[in-house]
């Protein structure tokens, strides 16, 4: 199954991570720069790690020049599935 799922980026951050706010929004840092698409892999890389699924499976459907992406996640049941797996990773 496929599913959509909205997260908030943040580029040039300190450390690698990806988070769930207690509001439920996916938050993921990325030490990348937002230049010639380096920042958008390491998100693609950084949500493939989160939620255990291999980064071909990972798209970014919205959002390439913005920091509000949509992503497309193959292999994954439903939102709420990768919610837990992101947060099970701490």
């Amino acid at each position: 199954m496929t599913i959509r799922l909205q997260v908030r980026v943040r580029p040039g951050a300190h450390a690698n991570r990806t988070e769930v706010s207690d509001k439920g929004e996916v938050r993921v840092y990325v030490t990348a720069a937002p230049e010639g698409g380096r920042a958008n892999k390491a998100v693609v890389a950084a949500i493939a790690e989160a939620v255990g699924v291999p980064k071909s499976s990972v798209a970014i459907v919205r959002g390439r020049t913005s920091r509000d992406k949509l992503l497309e996640i193959d292999g994954l049941e439903s939102v709420a599935e990768a919610v837990r797996r992101i947060r099970g990773q701490r």
